[in-house]
């Protein structure tokens, strides 16, 4: 029988390697940092600047995770992304600090933090701005408490009042018909909405407002915020597509810059975060702190990645070299395709104009509609993934909409301009009759009623009916086109005929269902009530 070796304890610098199923990847001793020790104090990056000591250490290591700093890296991946992400793939090690009870980098990475974006606290989260708003309204809301929120709020929101056992007053959020998407909510409609449940004896535990919507439309967010303190509501906003906002004179102002009390952003869509992580911002003294931390143990893994909380030190240093005018470069390209794009025939940009109730759209934000050359967004978006390699953001019936960032090179943006002259030249001599386009005049869920809160049917009996047989029913599911998350049919509601003809006729376009038991829409589950 074959012996194995042990390496003696003065051979320190052992090649490293990680084991697969037909090659083996060699990890040289020059990718090892040479920073022992915990990060000083002071440091621009101190989660960056301890997660680099931590690695970097002489160590045996007999830790989680299972592939031991790379050694045993799945050939597969590393021959992907390299062996540097397994060496700092790292567990819960003392000089990393405690997400959950932060003394150290993760203390004053959070404390950098706040100081840019303007807030009294930040939390660093790995569970995206689902967690965030989860945690949000499960630190505002208990159960029986109403919460006013527009119809339009992320697949999150949803989740969040199953959780918490609230019950929503539902703002009809403004629509346009011509681009077939809603805006924002305005402060009108919130004082309607807390008067209403006045009227019935209730009070709100929480307002919760979206801004900038997926589309970039901001709402008046100063004006709702004093109306909410007026009296006496937490107001948390859904900042998820506005991390970048206040840091350019032409961006519209951020959340925390007109007084919300929650201000949930997700650092990786528009800042330089890895995909997952997100920062959540309190202000003022209306939300207990102690429950945000408690909601947030209680949502987030305790094995949290630090890869992704480092990004998101990174992602703050990075805006913090130059936070005025780090997305000048960004603002002037996207001002440059805007203006190349409007002058394109049959093609539109969306303008203050169709939503003339908000103060501003996010300039970063390029919505763009096909429907007078006769193309859907879903036709359209196809032929230009497939044929000019222009990959966009979010796709709806009528309209694609494209985002401007640090990293927008402007050969990708001449491409998008290329194509879009090119759409042009090829369909609107044809004069298609718009039939994948046609606007469906107002919201599928305009006409929608509640006769269950989301956590009653949730846990409510359920049986699945013929798709055509759940009119009328009581929707016991939760279903939405993702992107962009946002729900046509949520559990408690009434099925209508306005948003079932709306599911299946976005899924005969292209839109992909979420949330539906039966993908193919021939079904539905509903509450058997």
């Amino acid at each position: 029988m074959n012996k194995r070796s042990i390496i003696e304890p003065g051979n320190k610098h052992d090649k490293r390697s990680t084991t697969g199923n037909t090659r083996t990847v060699a990890m040289d001793d020059d990718l090892i940092l040479d920073s022992p020790g915990i990060a000083p104090q002071g440091s621009p990056t101190p989660l960056v600047t301890a997660l680099k000591a931590s690695a970097g250490q002489d160590v045996a290591t007999f830790h989680f995770p299972g592939h031991n700093r790379g050694r045993a890296a799945p050939s597969s991946l590393a021959q992907l992304i390299g062996i540097r992400p397994f060496l700092h793939d790292l567990s819960t090690v003392p000089e990393l600090d405690n997400l959950f009870a932060p003394k150290g980098p993760i203390l004053e990475a959070q404390k950098q933090a706040a100081k840019l974006f303007g807030s009294s606290e930040t939390w660093f989260l790995i569970g995206g701005t689902t967690c965030e708003n989860q945690a949000a309204i499960l630190a505002t809301c208990s159960p029986g408490d109403s919460l006013i929120l527009p119809r339009n709020s992320h697949i999150s929101v949803f989740s969040a009042m199953i959780l918490s056992g609230a019950l929503p007053k539902y703002i009809i959020p403004e629509y346009d018909s011509s681009w077939d998407f809603a805006g924002g909510i305005t402060t009108s409609q919130v004082q309607c909405a807390i008067k209403e449940l006045e009227n019935e004896g209730r009070k709100a535990a929480a307002v919760f407002v979206t801004s900038p919507t997926y589309h970039g439309i901001c709402s008046n967010l100063s004006k709702i915020s004093q109306l909410c303190h007026s009296q006496k509501i937490p107001l948390i906003v859904d900042e998820a597509h506005g991390a970048h906002l206040g840091f350019h004179p032409q961006l519209p102002a951020s959340a925390l810059q007109q007084g919300p009390d929650l201000a949930v952003q997700s650092t990786h869509k528009v800042l330089s975060s890895l995909t997952q992580s997100s920062m959540l911002h309190m202000s003022g003294t209306l939300v207990d702190r102690e429950r945000i931390c408690k909601c947030l143990q209680t949502l987030q893994s305790t094995s949290p990645s630090y890869l992704l909380l480092a990004s998101l030190d990174a992602a703050r240093a990075q805006l913090s070299e130059n936070p005025e005018m780090i997305f000048s470069q960004a603002w002037e390209l996207a001002a440059e395709v805007r203006n190349l794009i409007k002058e394109i025939p049959g093609i539109s940009v969306l303008e203050y104009q169709s939503f003339s109730s908000f103060p501003m759209i996010d300039p970063l934000r390029l919505t763009i509609s096909l429907w007078q050359l006769g193309l859907s967004g879903y036709e359209a978006n196809k032929i230009l993934s497939r044929d000019y390699g222009v990959i966009c953001e979010l796709v709806d019936t009528r309209s694609i909409a494209y985002v401007i960032n640090l990293g927008t090179s402007r050969e990708h943006a001449q491409r998008l301009v290329s194509a879009m002259k090119d759409l042009s030249a090829t369909f609107l001599p044809v004069q298609r009759v718009e039939e994948s386009a046609e606007s469906t005049n107002c919201l599928p869920f305009v006409d929608s009623k509640i006769c269950l809160s989301p956590r009653e049917a949730f846990f409510a009996r359920k049986k699945r009916v013929n798709i055509r047989h759940s009119i009328g029913e009581i929707c016991g599911e939760l279903i939405c086109p993702y992107p962009p998350g946002i729900p046509v049919i949520i559990p408690g509601e009434i099925v209508t005929e306005r948003a079932l003809d709306y599911l299946l006729r976005v899924k005969m376009e292209g839109a992909v269902i979420s949330g539906a038991s039966d993908p193919l829409l021939s079904s539905m589950i509903v509450c058997g009530v």
